[in-house]
């Protein structure tokens, strides 16, 4: 068991839920500063972003809505701001990657190869839907490729990594993606140290079992060593569950509403801030201390809130 301190990741709205699946999710860019704000207040050292249009809560990439929000996180909080390379279903690559290109920030998530994300799972439940495109975006999905291509990964590690110093969240799906990592790393397109996120329960993913995440783990070691940084994404009602086994493995954690609508079996959470609080109490309750932004970026070896654009 590791010793360290605990990063705290919050992912604060994301893209693959929508509006009418919970009041509580952040669509505004009032409501992504102040829960993000909150979330850091709260015990997170990054936060994770995404964007949405104001008026429908469809997700965007759109850097003029980007700048309405992060500003104010970067003014308000010492947190690191990630920005979402993975974007939406339906975004070409220069368009997940033009905000980030814009703000240069600290870091970024850096998706590891091409997958099936069964989203219209969730549109097949009965609801009342706010929005006419919701339902429509859900569907598509089953006939859809989330695709994340070695040429596409290569273009954000030079976009980004090499034009405007980003680090990255390498988003693992799927155990063969820590071999890609590895090949990026042989072909010297990246340097140490890494940060992975270990991602479950994703249709199209591999589940959310601790088999998984202890073979993910051993993977990792056996292909980059015992020095790297390693997080767990945990699709809904896995959330905690998966990231207070990964907490006794030696683990960070990640939360928020992009990742689980839910704070507890049947009982919407009503901010990302509430999700953090949870994981903080039991990993406080388990003796390990929550890191704060400054001891984040040491690890992450990021370049610094002062040199990014936003």
């Amino acid at each position: 068991m590791s010793n360290r301190s605990v990063i705290i990741t919050c992912a604060v709205t994301g893209s693959m839920h929508t509006p009418s699946m919970s009041p509580y999710l952040p669509i505004t860019p009032d409501q992504i500063a102040a829960e993000s704000v909150a979330a850091a207040e709260a015990g997170a050292s990054v936060i994770h972003l995404h964007a949405r249009d104001p008026e429908t809560g469809k997700p965007t990439g759109d850097p003029e809505v980007f700048r309405q929000f992060l500003p104010r996180i970067k003014q308000q909080s010492e947190a690191i701001i990630n920005i979402s390379t993975g974007g939406a279903p339906g975004m070409t690559l220069d368009q997940r990657l033009e905000a980030a290109e814009a703000a240069s920030p600290e870091m970024t998530s850096l998706n590891m190869g091409s997958i099936n994300n069964g989203l219209f799972a969730a549109a097949e439940r009965e609801r009342e839907w706010l929005h006419d495109w919701e339902r429509p975006f859900l569907t598509a999905s089953k006939d859809g490729v989330f695709k994340n291509t070695f040429a596409d990964i290569e273009q954000i590690l030079e976009r980004l990594g090499k034009g405007h110093g980003t680090r990255f969240e390498f988003e693992c799906y799927d155990v063969g993606h820590l071999y890609n990592i590895a090949y990026c790393m042989d072909r010297k397109l990246y340097e140490p140290p890494l940060f992975l996120q270990f991602i479950f329960g994703i249709l199209g993913g591999i589940g959310a079992e601790v088999d998984h995440l202890v073979h993910m783990l051993r993977t990792a070691e056996r292909l980059f060593g015992k020095d790297f940084e390693w997080s767990v994404l945990a699709a809904g009602r896995h959330q905690i569950p998966m990231n207070t086994h990964n907490l006794l493995m030696g683990g960070n954690v990640r939360v928020g509403l992009e990742d689980s609508l839910r704070i507890g079996p049947g009982k919407l959470a009503q901010s990302n801030a509430e999700q953090v609080a949870k994981i903080r109490r039991i990993l406080e309750e388990l003796s390990f201390t929550v890191a704060t932004p400054k001891e984040a970026r040491e690890r992450l070896a990021t370049k610094g809130g002062d040199q990014t654009a936003i």
